[in-house]
Protein backbone atom coordinates (compact mmCIF):
# COMPACT_ATOMS: atom_id res chain seq x y z
CA UNK A 1 0.00 0.00 0.00
CA UNK A 2 2.87 2.39 0.84
CA UNK A 3 4.44 1.70 -2.55
CA UNK A 4 1.13 2.36 -4.28
CA UNK A 5 0.63 5.67 -2.48
CA UNK A 6 4.18 6.69 -3.30
CA UNK A 7 3.47 6.06 -6.98
CA UNK A 8 0.23 8.01 -6.72
CA UNK A 9 1.96 10.98 -5.16
CA UNK A 10 4.69 10.97 -7.80
CA UNK A 11 2.01 11.16 -10.49
CA UNK A 12 -0.01 13.93 -8.85
CA UNK A 13 0.64 17.68 -9.09
CA UNK A 14 0.63 18.14 -5.31
CA UNK A 15 1.44 21.76 -4.55
CA UNK A 16 0.71 22.07 -0.85
CA UNK A 17 3.07 21.38 2.02
CA UNK A 18 0.35 19.61 4.01
CA UNK A 19 0.04 17.08 1.19
CA UNK A 20 3.61 15.93 1.77
CA UNK A 21 3.15 15.91 5.54
CA UNK A 22 0.00 13.80 5.55
CA UNK A 23 1.16 11.33 2.91
CA UNK A 24 4.47 10.86 4.66
CA UNK A 25 2.84 10.38 8.05
CA UNK A 26 -0.56 8.82 7.34
CA UNK A 27 -2.92 8.66 10.28
CA UNK A 28 -4.92 5.47 10.61
CA UNK A 29 -8.61 6.04 9.96
CA UNK A 30 -9.57 4.20 13.14
CA UNK A 31 -7.46 6.56 15.21
CA UNK A 32 -9.53 9.45 13.95
CA UNK A 33 -12.68 8.09 15.55
CA UNK A 34 -11.53 8.85 19.08
CA UNK A 35 -12.77 12.26 20.19
CA UNK A 36 -12.37 13.70 23.69
CA UNK A 37 -15.49 13.20 25.77
CA UNK A 38 -17.06 16.45 26.90
CA UNK A 39 -20.11 17.20 28.97
CA UNK A 40 -23.24 17.59 26.86
CA UNK A 41 -25.25 20.79 26.94
CA UNK A 42 -28.96 20.29 26.34
CA UNK A 43 -29.99 23.93 26.28
CA UNK A 44 -32.30 25.20 23.57
CA UNK A 45 -30.71 27.37 20.90
CA UNK A 46 -33.57 29.88 20.76
CA UNK A 47 -32.35 33.49 20.70
CA UNK A 48 -34.18 36.42 22.30
CA UNK A 49 -35.83 38.65 19.72
CA UNK A 50 -35.28 36.21 16.85
CA UNK A 51 -38.16 34.21 15.41
CA UNK A 52 -37.84 30.45 15.63
CA UNK A 53 -37.88 28.83 12.18
CA UNK A 54 -39.26 25.30 12.09
CA UNK A 55 -39.26 22.42 9.66
CA UNK A 56 -42.87 21.32 9.26
CA UNK A 57 -42.17 18.49 6.82
CA UNK A 58 -40.23 17.68 3.70
CA UNK A 59 -40.36 15.35 0.72
CA UNK A 60 -38.31 14.31 -2.26
CA UNK A 61 -38.86 12.39 -5.42
CA UNK A 62 -36.96 9.11 -5.64
CA UNK A 63 -33.38 9.92 -6.60
CA UNK A 64 -32.61 8.04 -9.82
CA UNK A 65 -29.49 7.37 -11.83
CA UNK A 66 -29.49 9.78 -14.76
CA UNK A 67 -30.61 8.20 -18.01
CA UNK A 68 -33.13 5.89 -16.35
CA UNK A 69 -36.86 6.35 -15.68
CA UNK A 70 -36.82 10.16 -15.70
CA UNK A 71 -34.99 10.44 -19.03
CA UNK A 72 -37.89 11.97 -21.01
CA UNK A 73 -38.80 14.61 -18.41
CA UNK A 74 -37.67 18.18 -17.79
CA UNK A 75 -36.32 19.64 -14.54
CA UNK A 76 -39.53 21.49 -13.78
CA UNK A 77 -41.44 18.19 -13.94
CA UNK A 78 -39.50 16.86 -10.97
CA UNK A 79 -39.62 20.19 -9.12
CA UNK A 80 -43.37 20.33 -9.67
CA UNK A 81 -43.72 16.75 -8.39
CA UNK A 82 -41.85 17.63 -5.21
CA UNK A 83 -44.11 20.65 -4.63
CA UNK A 84 -47.24 18.61 -5.24
CA UNK A 85 -45.92 15.92 -2.93
CA UNK A 86 -45.31 18.49 -0.22
CA UNK A 87 -48.84 19.84 -0.61
CA UNK A 88 -50.22 16.31 -0.29
CA UNK A 89 -48.01 15.47 2.69
CA UNK A 90 -48.80 18.62 4.68
CA UNK A 91 -52.33 19.42 3.40
CA UNK A 92 -51.38 23.10 3.33
CA UNK A 93 -53.27 25.32 0.92
CA UNK A 94 -51.33 26.98 -1.86
CA UNK A 95 -52.66 30.38 -0.73
CA UNK A 96 -50.94 29.99 2.65
CA UNK A 97 -47.46 29.92 1.13
CA UNK A 98 -45.79 33.34 1.02
CA UNK A 99 -42.73 32.51 -1.06
CA UNK A 100 -40.97 29.65 -2.89
CA UNK A 101 -37.20 29.26 -3.37
CA UNK A 102 -35.47 26.47 -5.28
CA UNK A 103 -31.84 25.66 -5.89
CA UNK A 104 -30.39 24.19 -9.07
CA UNK A 105 -26.98 24.01 -10.73
CA UNK A 106 -27.32 23.22 -14.45
CA UNK A 107 -30.23 25.29 -15.67
CA UNK A 108 -32.61 24.36 -18.45
CA UNK A 109 -32.74 27.45 -20.66
CA UNK A 110 -36.49 27.10 -21.22
CA UNK A 111 -37.18 27.33 -17.48
CA UNK A 112 -34.36 29.48 -16.14
CA UNK A 113 -36.42 30.33 -13.04
CA UNK A 114 -37.44 26.74 -12.38
CA UNK A 115 -38.94 27.63 -9.00
CA UNK A 116 -41.53 29.87 -10.64
CA UNK A 117 -42.38 27.45 -13.44
CA UNK A 118 -42.70 24.52 -11.04
CA UNK A 119 -44.88 26.56 -8.67
CA UNK A 120 -47.28 27.51 -11.45
CA UNK A 121 -47.37 23.92 -12.66
CA UNK A 122 -48.09 22.65 -9.15
CA UNK A 123 -51.12 24.90 -8.80
CA UNK A 124 -49.74 27.72 -6.70
CA UNK A 125 -51.23 31.16 -7.18
CA UNK A 126 -49.63 33.33 -9.83
CA UNK A 127 -49.34 35.89 -7.04
CA UNK A 128 -46.89 33.69 -5.07
CA UNK A 129 -43.33 34.93 -5.73
CA UNK A 130 -40.67 32.36 -6.50
CA UNK A 131 -37.01 32.54 -7.37
CA UNK A 132 -34.12 30.18 -8.09
CA UNK A 133 -30.65 30.21 -6.54
CA UNK A 134 -27.44 28.43 -7.45
CA UNK A 135 -24.45 27.62 -5.25
CA UNK A 136 -23.19 24.36 -6.72
CA UNK A 137 -23.83 21.34 -4.48
CA UNK A 138 -25.21 23.50 -1.67
CA UNK A 139 -27.87 25.21 -3.77
CA UNK A 140 -30.85 23.90 -1.81
CA UNK A 141 -28.95 24.70 1.39
CA UNK A 142 -28.87 28.28 0.15
CA UNK A 143 -32.57 28.06 -0.69
CA UNK A 144 -33.34 26.96 2.87
CA UNK A 145 -31.21 29.57 4.59
CA UNK A 146 -32.63 32.27 2.32
CA UNK A 147 -36.05 31.13 3.52
CA UNK A 148 -34.82 31.28 7.12
CA UNK A 149 -33.82 34.89 6.54
CA UNK A 150 -37.23 35.80 5.16
CA UNK A 151 -39.01 34.19 8.10
CA UNK A 152 -36.68 35.32 10.88
CA UNK A 153 -36.85 38.91 9.64
CA UNK A 154 -40.64 38.85 9.62
CA UNK A 155 -40.98 39.30 5.87
CA UNK A 156 -42.72 35.93 5.48
CA UNK A 157 -44.33 33.33 7.72
CA UNK A 158 -44.51 30.37 5.33
CA UNK A 159 -41.83 29.54 2.75
CA UNK A 160 -41.21 26.45 0.66
CA UNK A 161 -37.55 25.76 -0.09
CA UNK A 162 -36.25 23.02 -2.31
CA UNK A 163 -34.01 22.02 -5.14
CA UNK A 164 -33.89 20.08 -8.38
CA UNK A 165 -31.28 18.64 -10.70
CA UNK A 166 -31.77 16.84 -13.99
CA UNK A 167 -28.66 15.26 -15.45
CA UNK A 168 -30.46 13.13 -18.05
CA UNK A 169 -30.72 16.10 -20.39
CA UNK A 170 -28.23 18.94 -19.98
CA UNK A 171 -27.91 21.99 -22.25
CA UNK A 172 -25.43 21.31 -25.06
CA UNK A 173 -24.51 24.41 -27.04
CA UNK A 174 -23.15 25.04 -30.49
CA UNK A 175 -19.48 26.02 -30.48
CA UNK A 176 -18.72 29.68 -29.93
CA UNK A 177 -17.62 30.01 -33.55
CA UNK A 178 -20.96 28.67 -34.72
CA UNK A 179 -22.89 30.88 -32.32
CA UNK A 180 -21.10 33.97 -33.60
CA UNK A 181 -21.76 32.93 -37.18
CA UNK A 182 -25.45 32.33 -36.49
CA UNK A 183 -25.88 35.68 -34.73
CA UNK A 184 -24.08 37.46 -37.55
CA UNK A 185 -26.25 35.61 -40.07
CA UNK A 186 -29.35 36.75 -38.22
CA UNK A 187 -28.27 40.38 -38.62
CA UNK A 188 -27.41 40.06 -42.31
CA UNK A 189 -29.84 41.85 -44.59
CA UNK A 190 -29.08 40.78 -48.15
CA UNK A 191 -28.86 37.32 -49.64
CA UNK A 192 -25.27 38.03 -50.64
CA UNK A 193 -24.29 38.87 -47.06
CA UNK A 194 -25.92 35.70 -45.79
CA UNK A 195 -24.17 33.52 -48.37
CA UNK A 196 -20.82 35.10 -47.52
CA UNK A 197 -21.28 34.24 -43.83
CA UNK A 198 -22.36 30.67 -44.60
CA UNK A 199 -19.31 30.23 -46.83
CA UNK A 200 -17.04 30.94 -43.85
CA UNK A 201 -18.48 28.12 -41.74
CA UNK A 202 -15.92 25.33 -41.27
CA UNK A 203 -16.34 21.72 -40.03
CA UNK A 204 -14.90 22.53 -36.59
CA UNK A 205 -17.74 25.03 -36.10
CA UNK A 206 -20.03 22.02 -35.58
CA UNK A 207 -18.18 20.73 -32.51
CA UNK A 208 -20.65 21.05 -29.61
CA UNK A 209 -19.89 22.51 -26.19
CA UNK A 210 -20.86 20.34 -23.24
CA UNK A 211 -21.51 21.79 -19.76
CA UNK A 212 -18.19 22.26 -17.99
CA UNK A 213 -17.20 19.50 -15.59
CA UNK A 214 -13.97 21.21 -14.58
CA UNK A 215 -13.59 24.03 -12.10
CA UNK A 216 -13.43 27.31 -14.01
CA UNK A 217 -10.75 28.74 -11.71
CA UNK A 218 -8.44 25.70 -11.77
CA UNK A 219 -9.45 23.74 -14.91
CA UNK A 220 -9.47 20.62 -12.71
CA UNK A 221 -12.40 18.24 -12.32
CA UNK A 222 -13.77 17.57 -8.86
CA UNK A 223 -12.84 13.90 -9.22
CA UNK A 224 -9.25 14.80 -10.04
CA UNK A 225 -9.18 17.08 -7.01
CA UNK A 226 -10.61 14.29 -4.83
CA UNK A 227 -7.87 11.95 -6.02
CA UNK A 228 -5.17 14.47 -5.14
CA UNK A 229 -6.80 15.07 -1.77
CA UNK A 230 -6.72 11.35 -1.01
CA UNK A 231 -3.03 11.19 -1.89
CA UNK A 232 -2.35 14.23 0.27
CA UNK A 233 -4.06 12.74 3.31
CA UNK A 234 -2.86 9.20 2.76
CA UNK A 235 -6.33 7.77 2.11
CA UNK A 236 -5.99 4.37 0.44
CA UNK A 237 -8.17 2.85 -2.25
CA UNK A 238 -9.23 0.14 0.23
CA UNK A 239 -10.37 2.72 2.79
CA UNK A 240 -12.40 4.54 0.16
CA UNK A 241 -14.04 1.34 -1.03
CA UNK A 242 -14.80 0.30 2.55
CA UNK A 243 -16.51 3.62 3.23
CA UNK A 244 -18.50 3.48 -0.01
CA UNK A 245 -19.63 -0.06 0.82
CA UNK A 246 -20.71 1.19 4.26
CA UNK A 247 -22.81 3.92 2.64
CA UNK A 248 -24.61 1.51 0.31
CA UNK A 249 -25.15 -1.08 3.04
CA UNK A 250 -26.64 1.45 5.46
CA UNK A 251 -28.81 2.99 2.74
CA UNK A 252 -30.20 -0.42 1.78
CA UNK A 253 -30.98 -1.17 5.42
CA UNK A 254 -32.68 2.22 5.87
CA UNK A 255 -34.68 1.72 2.68
CA UNK A 256 -35.79 -1.78 3.66
CA UNK A 257 -36.77 -0.69 7.18
CA UNK A 258 -38.80 2.30 5.98
CA UNK A 259 -36.60 5.06 7.36
CA UNK A 260 -36.43 6.98 4.06
CA UNK A 261 -39.91 8.35 4.68
CA UNK A 262 -39.29 11.61 2.82
CA UNK A 263 -39.38 9.72 -0.51
CA UNK A 264 -42.71 10.10 -2.29
CA UNK A 265 -43.91 7.95 -5.22
CA UNK A 266 -43.88 9.62 -8.61
CA UNK A 267 -45.90 8.45 -11.61
CA UNK A 268 -43.68 9.06 -14.62
CA UNK A 269 -45.97 10.09 -17.51
CA UNK A 270 -46.42 7.14 -19.83
CA UNK A 271 -44.30 4.91 -17.62
CA UNK A 272 -44.32 3.17 -14.28
CA UNK A 273 -44.67 4.72 -10.83
CA UNK A 274 -41.25 5.15 -9.26
CA UNK A 275 -41.26 4.52 -5.52
CA UNK A 276 -37.64 4.33 -4.39
CA UNK A 277 -34.06 5.40 -5.10
CA UNK A 278 -32.40 3.15 -7.68
CA UNK A 279 -28.72 3.82 -7.02
CA UNK A 280 -28.47 1.83 -3.79
CA UNK A 281 -26.38 -1.18 -4.75
CA UNK A 282 -24.47 -2.96 -1.97
CA UNK A 283 -21.58 -4.77 -3.61
CA UNK A 284 -18.45 -6.42 -2.24
CA UNK A 285 -14.90 -5.28 -1.75
CA UNK A 286 -13.83 -7.83 -4.36
CA UNK A 287 -16.19 -6.41 -6.99
CA UNK A 288 -15.27 -2.81 -6.18
CA UNK A 289 -11.56 -3.62 -6.42
CA UNK A 290 -12.02 -4.59 -10.08
CA UNK A 291 -12.89 -1.04 -11.15
CA UNK A 292 -10.20 1.10 -12.70
CA UNK A 293 -9.34 4.64 -11.58
CA UNK A 294 -11.83 7.11 -13.01
CA UNK A 295 -9.81 10.30 -13.04
CA UNK A 296 -6.06 9.91 -12.51
CA UNK A 297 -4.73 6.95 -14.46
CA UNK A 298 -3.24 4.48 -13.88
CA UNK A 299 -2.48 5.03 -10.19
CA UNK A 300 -5.45 7.05 -8.94
CA UNK A 301 -7.67 5.72 -6.17
CA UNK A 302 -11.02 7.38 -6.95
CA UNK A 303 -13.31 5.10 -8.95
CA UNK A 304 -16.96 4.98 -10.00
CA UNK A 305 -17.63 2.73 -6.99
CA UNK A 306 -16.40 5.22 -4.40
CA UNK A 307 -17.82 8.34 -6.08
CA UNK A 308 -21.35 9.73 -6.09
CA UNK A 309 -23.17 9.20 -9.38
CA UNK A 310 -25.01 11.54 -11.75
CA UNK A 311 -28.54 11.77 -10.42
CA UNK A 312 -31.98 13.16 -11.28
CA UNK A 313 -34.24 14.28 -8.46
CA UNK A 314 -36.02 17.07 -6.59
CA UNK A 315 -36.79 17.91 -2.98
CA UNK A 316 -38.96 20.36 -1.04
CA UNK A 317 -39.37 21.40 2.58
CA UNK A 318 -42.06 23.48 4.28
CA UNK A 319 -40.57 26.09 6.62
CA UNK A 320 -42.55 28.36 8.94
CA UNK A 321 -42.20 30.61 11.91
CA UNK A 322 -42.96 28.56 15.00
CA UNK A 323 -45.92 30.77 15.89
CA UNK A 324 -47.47 30.32 12.44
CA UNK A 325 -46.96 26.56 12.44
CA UNK A 326 -48.63 26.14 15.82
CA UNK A 327 -51.45 28.50 14.88
CA UNK A 328 -52.13 26.35 11.81
CA UNK A 329 -52.18 23.19 13.90
CA UNK A 330 -48.87 21.70 12.77
CA UNK A 331 -46.45 19.76 14.97
CA UNK A 332 -43.01 20.76 13.63
CA UNK A 333 -40.25 18.20 13.20
CA UNK A 334 -37.27 20.42 14.00
CA UNK A 335 -35.83 23.90 14.32
CA UNK A 336 -33.30 25.31 11.86
CA UNK A 337 -30.72 27.12 13.96
CA UNK A 338 -27.34 28.71 13.29
CA UNK A 339 -25.69 28.25 9.92
CA UNK A 340 -22.51 29.32 8.15
CA UNK A 341 -21.05 29.39 4.66
CA UNK A 342 -17.32 29.06 4.13
CA UNK A 343 -14.85 29.29 1.27
CA UNK A 344 -11.31 28.05 0.95
CA UNK A 345 -8.58 27.40 -1.64
CA UNK A 346 -10.31 25.76 -4.64
CA UNK A 347 -7.07 24.21 -5.86
CA UNK A 348 -5.88 22.12 -2.93
CA UNK A 349 -8.84 22.33 -0.53
CA UNK A 350 -11.78 22.20 -2.92
CA UNK A 351 -13.66 19.54 -0.93
CA UNK A 352 -12.78 20.52 2.65
CA UNK A 353 -15.83 22.72 3.25
CA UNK A 354 -17.15 20.58 6.15
CA UNK A 355 -13.84 20.86 7.99
CA UNK A 356 -13.97 24.65 7.87
CA UNK A 357 -17.72 24.96 8.44
CA UNK A 358 -17.98 22.66 11.46
CA UNK A 359 -16.06 24.67 14.09
CA UNK A 360 -17.57 27.94 12.92
CA UNK A 361 -21.16 26.80 13.18
CA UNK A 362 -20.56 25.02 16.50
CA UNK A 363 -19.02 28.14 18.01
CA UNK A 364 -21.81 30.29 16.62
CA UNK A 365 -24.36 28.02 18.29
CA UNK A 366 -22.41 27.71 21.54
CA UNK A 367 -22.02 23.94 21.12
CA UNK A 368 -19.17 21.45 21.06
CA UNK A 369 -18.73 18.43 18.84
CA UNK A 370 -19.76 16.23 21.78
CA UNK A 371 -23.16 17.97 21.88
CA UNK A 372 -24.04 16.71 18.40
CA UNK A 373 -26.17 13.57 18.34
CA UNK A 374 -26.57 13.23 14.57
CA UNK A 375 -24.14 14.03 11.76
CA UNK A 376 -25.31 14.27 8.15
CA UNK A 377 -22.44 15.11 5.78
CA UNK A 378 -22.70 15.21 2.00
CA UNK A 379 -20.72 12.38 0.40
CA UNK A 380 -19.36 13.64 -2.91
CA UNK A 381 -16.62 10.99 -2.78
CA UNK A 382 -15.65 8.47 -0.15
CA UNK A 383 -12.17 9.96 -0.19
CA UNK A 384 -13.58 13.44 0.36
CA UNK A 385 -15.34 12.26 3.52
CA UNK A 386 -12.26 10.45 4.84
CA UNK A 387 -9.99 13.39 4.02
CA UNK A 388 -12.28 15.74 5.92
CA UNK A 389 -12.27 13.40 8.92
CA UNK A 390 -8.48 13.34 8.89
CA UNK A 391 -8.27 17.11 8.61
CA UNK A 392 -10.77 17.51 11.44
CA UNK A 393 -8.68 15.20 13.62
CA UNK A 394 -5.38 16.99 13.04
CA UNK A 395 -3.99 19.63 15.41
CA UNK A 396 -1.34 20.41 12.80
CA UNK A 397 -3.86 21.11 10.06
CA UNK A 398 -5.98 23.21 12.42
CA UNK A 399 -3.02 25.32 13.47
CA UNK A 400 -1.38 25.77 10.08
CA UNK A 401 -4.38 26.11 7.79
CA UNK A 402 -7.36 27.06 9.92
CA UNK A 403 -5.70 29.44 12.38
CA UNK A 404 -6.96 27.34 15.28
CA UNK A 405 -5.05 26.16 18.35
CA UNK A 406 -6.59 22.71 18.44
CA UNK A 407 -8.21 20.27 16.06
CA UNK A 408 -11.89 20.39 15.24
CA UNK A 409 -12.48 16.81 16.40
CA UNK A 410 -13.81 13.79 14.53
CA UNK A 411 -17.49 12.80 14.47
CA UNK A 412 -17.97 9.25 15.79
CA UNK A 413 -18.98 6.90 13.01
CA UNK A 414 -21.87 5.51 15.05
CA UNK A 415 -23.51 8.95 14.70
CA UNK A 416 -22.42 9.59 11.12
CA UNK A 417 -24.63 9.17 8.01
CA UNK A 418 -26.39 6.17 9.54
CA UNK A 419 -28.95 5.93 6.73
CA UNK A 420 -26.42 6.14 3.92
CA UNK A 421 -25.49 9.24 1.99
CA UNK A 422 -24.93 10.75 -1.43
CA UNK A 423 -22.65 7.88 -2.47
CA UNK A 424 -25.58 5.48 -2.29
CA UNK A 425 -28.77 7.56 -2.28
CA UNK A 426 -27.61 9.76 -5.13
CA UNK A 427 -26.64 13.39 -5.51
CA UNK A 428 -28.90 15.61 -7.64
CA UNK A 429 -26.73 18.69 -7.11
CA UNK A 430 -29.49 21.20 -6.40
CA UNK A 431 -31.61 18.89 -4.23
CA UNK A 432 -29.18 17.22 -1.82
CA UNK A 433 -29.25 19.90 0.89
CA UNK A 434 -32.93 19.36 1.68
CA UNK A 435 -32.37 15.61 1.79
CA UNK A 436 -29.61 16.11 4.37
CA UNK A 437 -31.77 18.32 6.59
CA UNK A 438 -34.74 15.96 6.46
CA UNK A 439 -32.51 12.97 7.22
CA UNK A 440 -31.13 14.87 10.21
CA UNK A 441 -34.61 15.77 11.47
CA UNK A 442 -35.91 12.22 11.09
CA UNK A 443 -32.85 10.69 12.69
CA UNK A 444 -33.10 13.03 15.69
CA UNK A 445 -36.60 11.78 16.32
CA UNK A 446 -35.72 8.16 15.67
CA UNK A 447 -32.61 8.22 17.86
CA UNK A 448 -33.84 10.53 20.59
CA UNK A 449 -31.20 13.19 19.95
CA UNK A 450 -31.39 16.95 20.31
CA UNK A 451 -28.84 18.45 17.92
CA UNK A 452 -27.77 17.51 14.41
CA UNK A 453 -25.00 18.96 12.28
CA UNK A 454 -25.50 19.06 8.51
CA UNK A 455 -22.41 19.90 6.47
CA UNK A 456 -21.46 19.84 2.80
CA UNK A 457 -18.72 20.76 0.38
CA UNK A 458 -19.38 22.45 -2.96
CA UNK A 459 -17.67 23.32 -6.20
CA UNK A 460 -15.61 26.48 -6.11
CA UNK A 461 -14.06 25.54 -2.77
CA UNK A 462 -17.12 26.41 -0.71
CA UNK A 463 -19.01 24.74 2.10
CA UNK A 464 -21.97 24.95 4.42
CA UNK A 465 -22.88 23.95 7.93
CA UNK A 466 -26.19 24.22 9.78
CA UNK A 467 -27.46 23.10 13.18
CA UNK A 468 -30.80 21.30 13.29
CA UNK A 469 -32.49 21.07 16.69
CA UNK A 470 -35.12 18.48 17.56
CA UNK A 471 -38.58 19.91 18.21
CA UNK A 472 -39.80 19.02 21.74
CA UNK A 473 -41.99 15.93 21.73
Amino acid sequence: MTLMLTRVIRNLPITSSWAVRFSARPLSFSSQLQSPVQAKSKKTLAKPGVKNVVVVDGVRTPFLLSGTSYIDLMPHDLARASLQGLLDRTSISTEAVDYIIYGTVIQEVKTSNVAREAALGAGFSNKTPAHTVTMACISSNQAMTSAVGLIASGQCDVVVAGGVEFMSDVPIRHSRKMRKAMLTLNRAKSTGQKLAIVAKIRPDFFTPELPAVAEFSTSETMGHSADRLCAAFGISRVEQDEYALRSHTLAKKAQDEGFLSDVIPYKVPGKETVTKDNGIRPSSMEQMAKLRPAFIKPHGTVTAANSSFLTDGASAVLLMSEEKALAMGYKPKAYLRDFVYVSQDPKDQLLLGPTYATPKVLEKAGLTLADIDVFEFHEAFAGQILSNLKAMGSDWFAENYMGRKTKVGVPPLEKFNKWGGSLSLGHPFGATGVRLVMAAAHRLKNEGGQYALVAACAAGGQGHGIIVEMYPQ
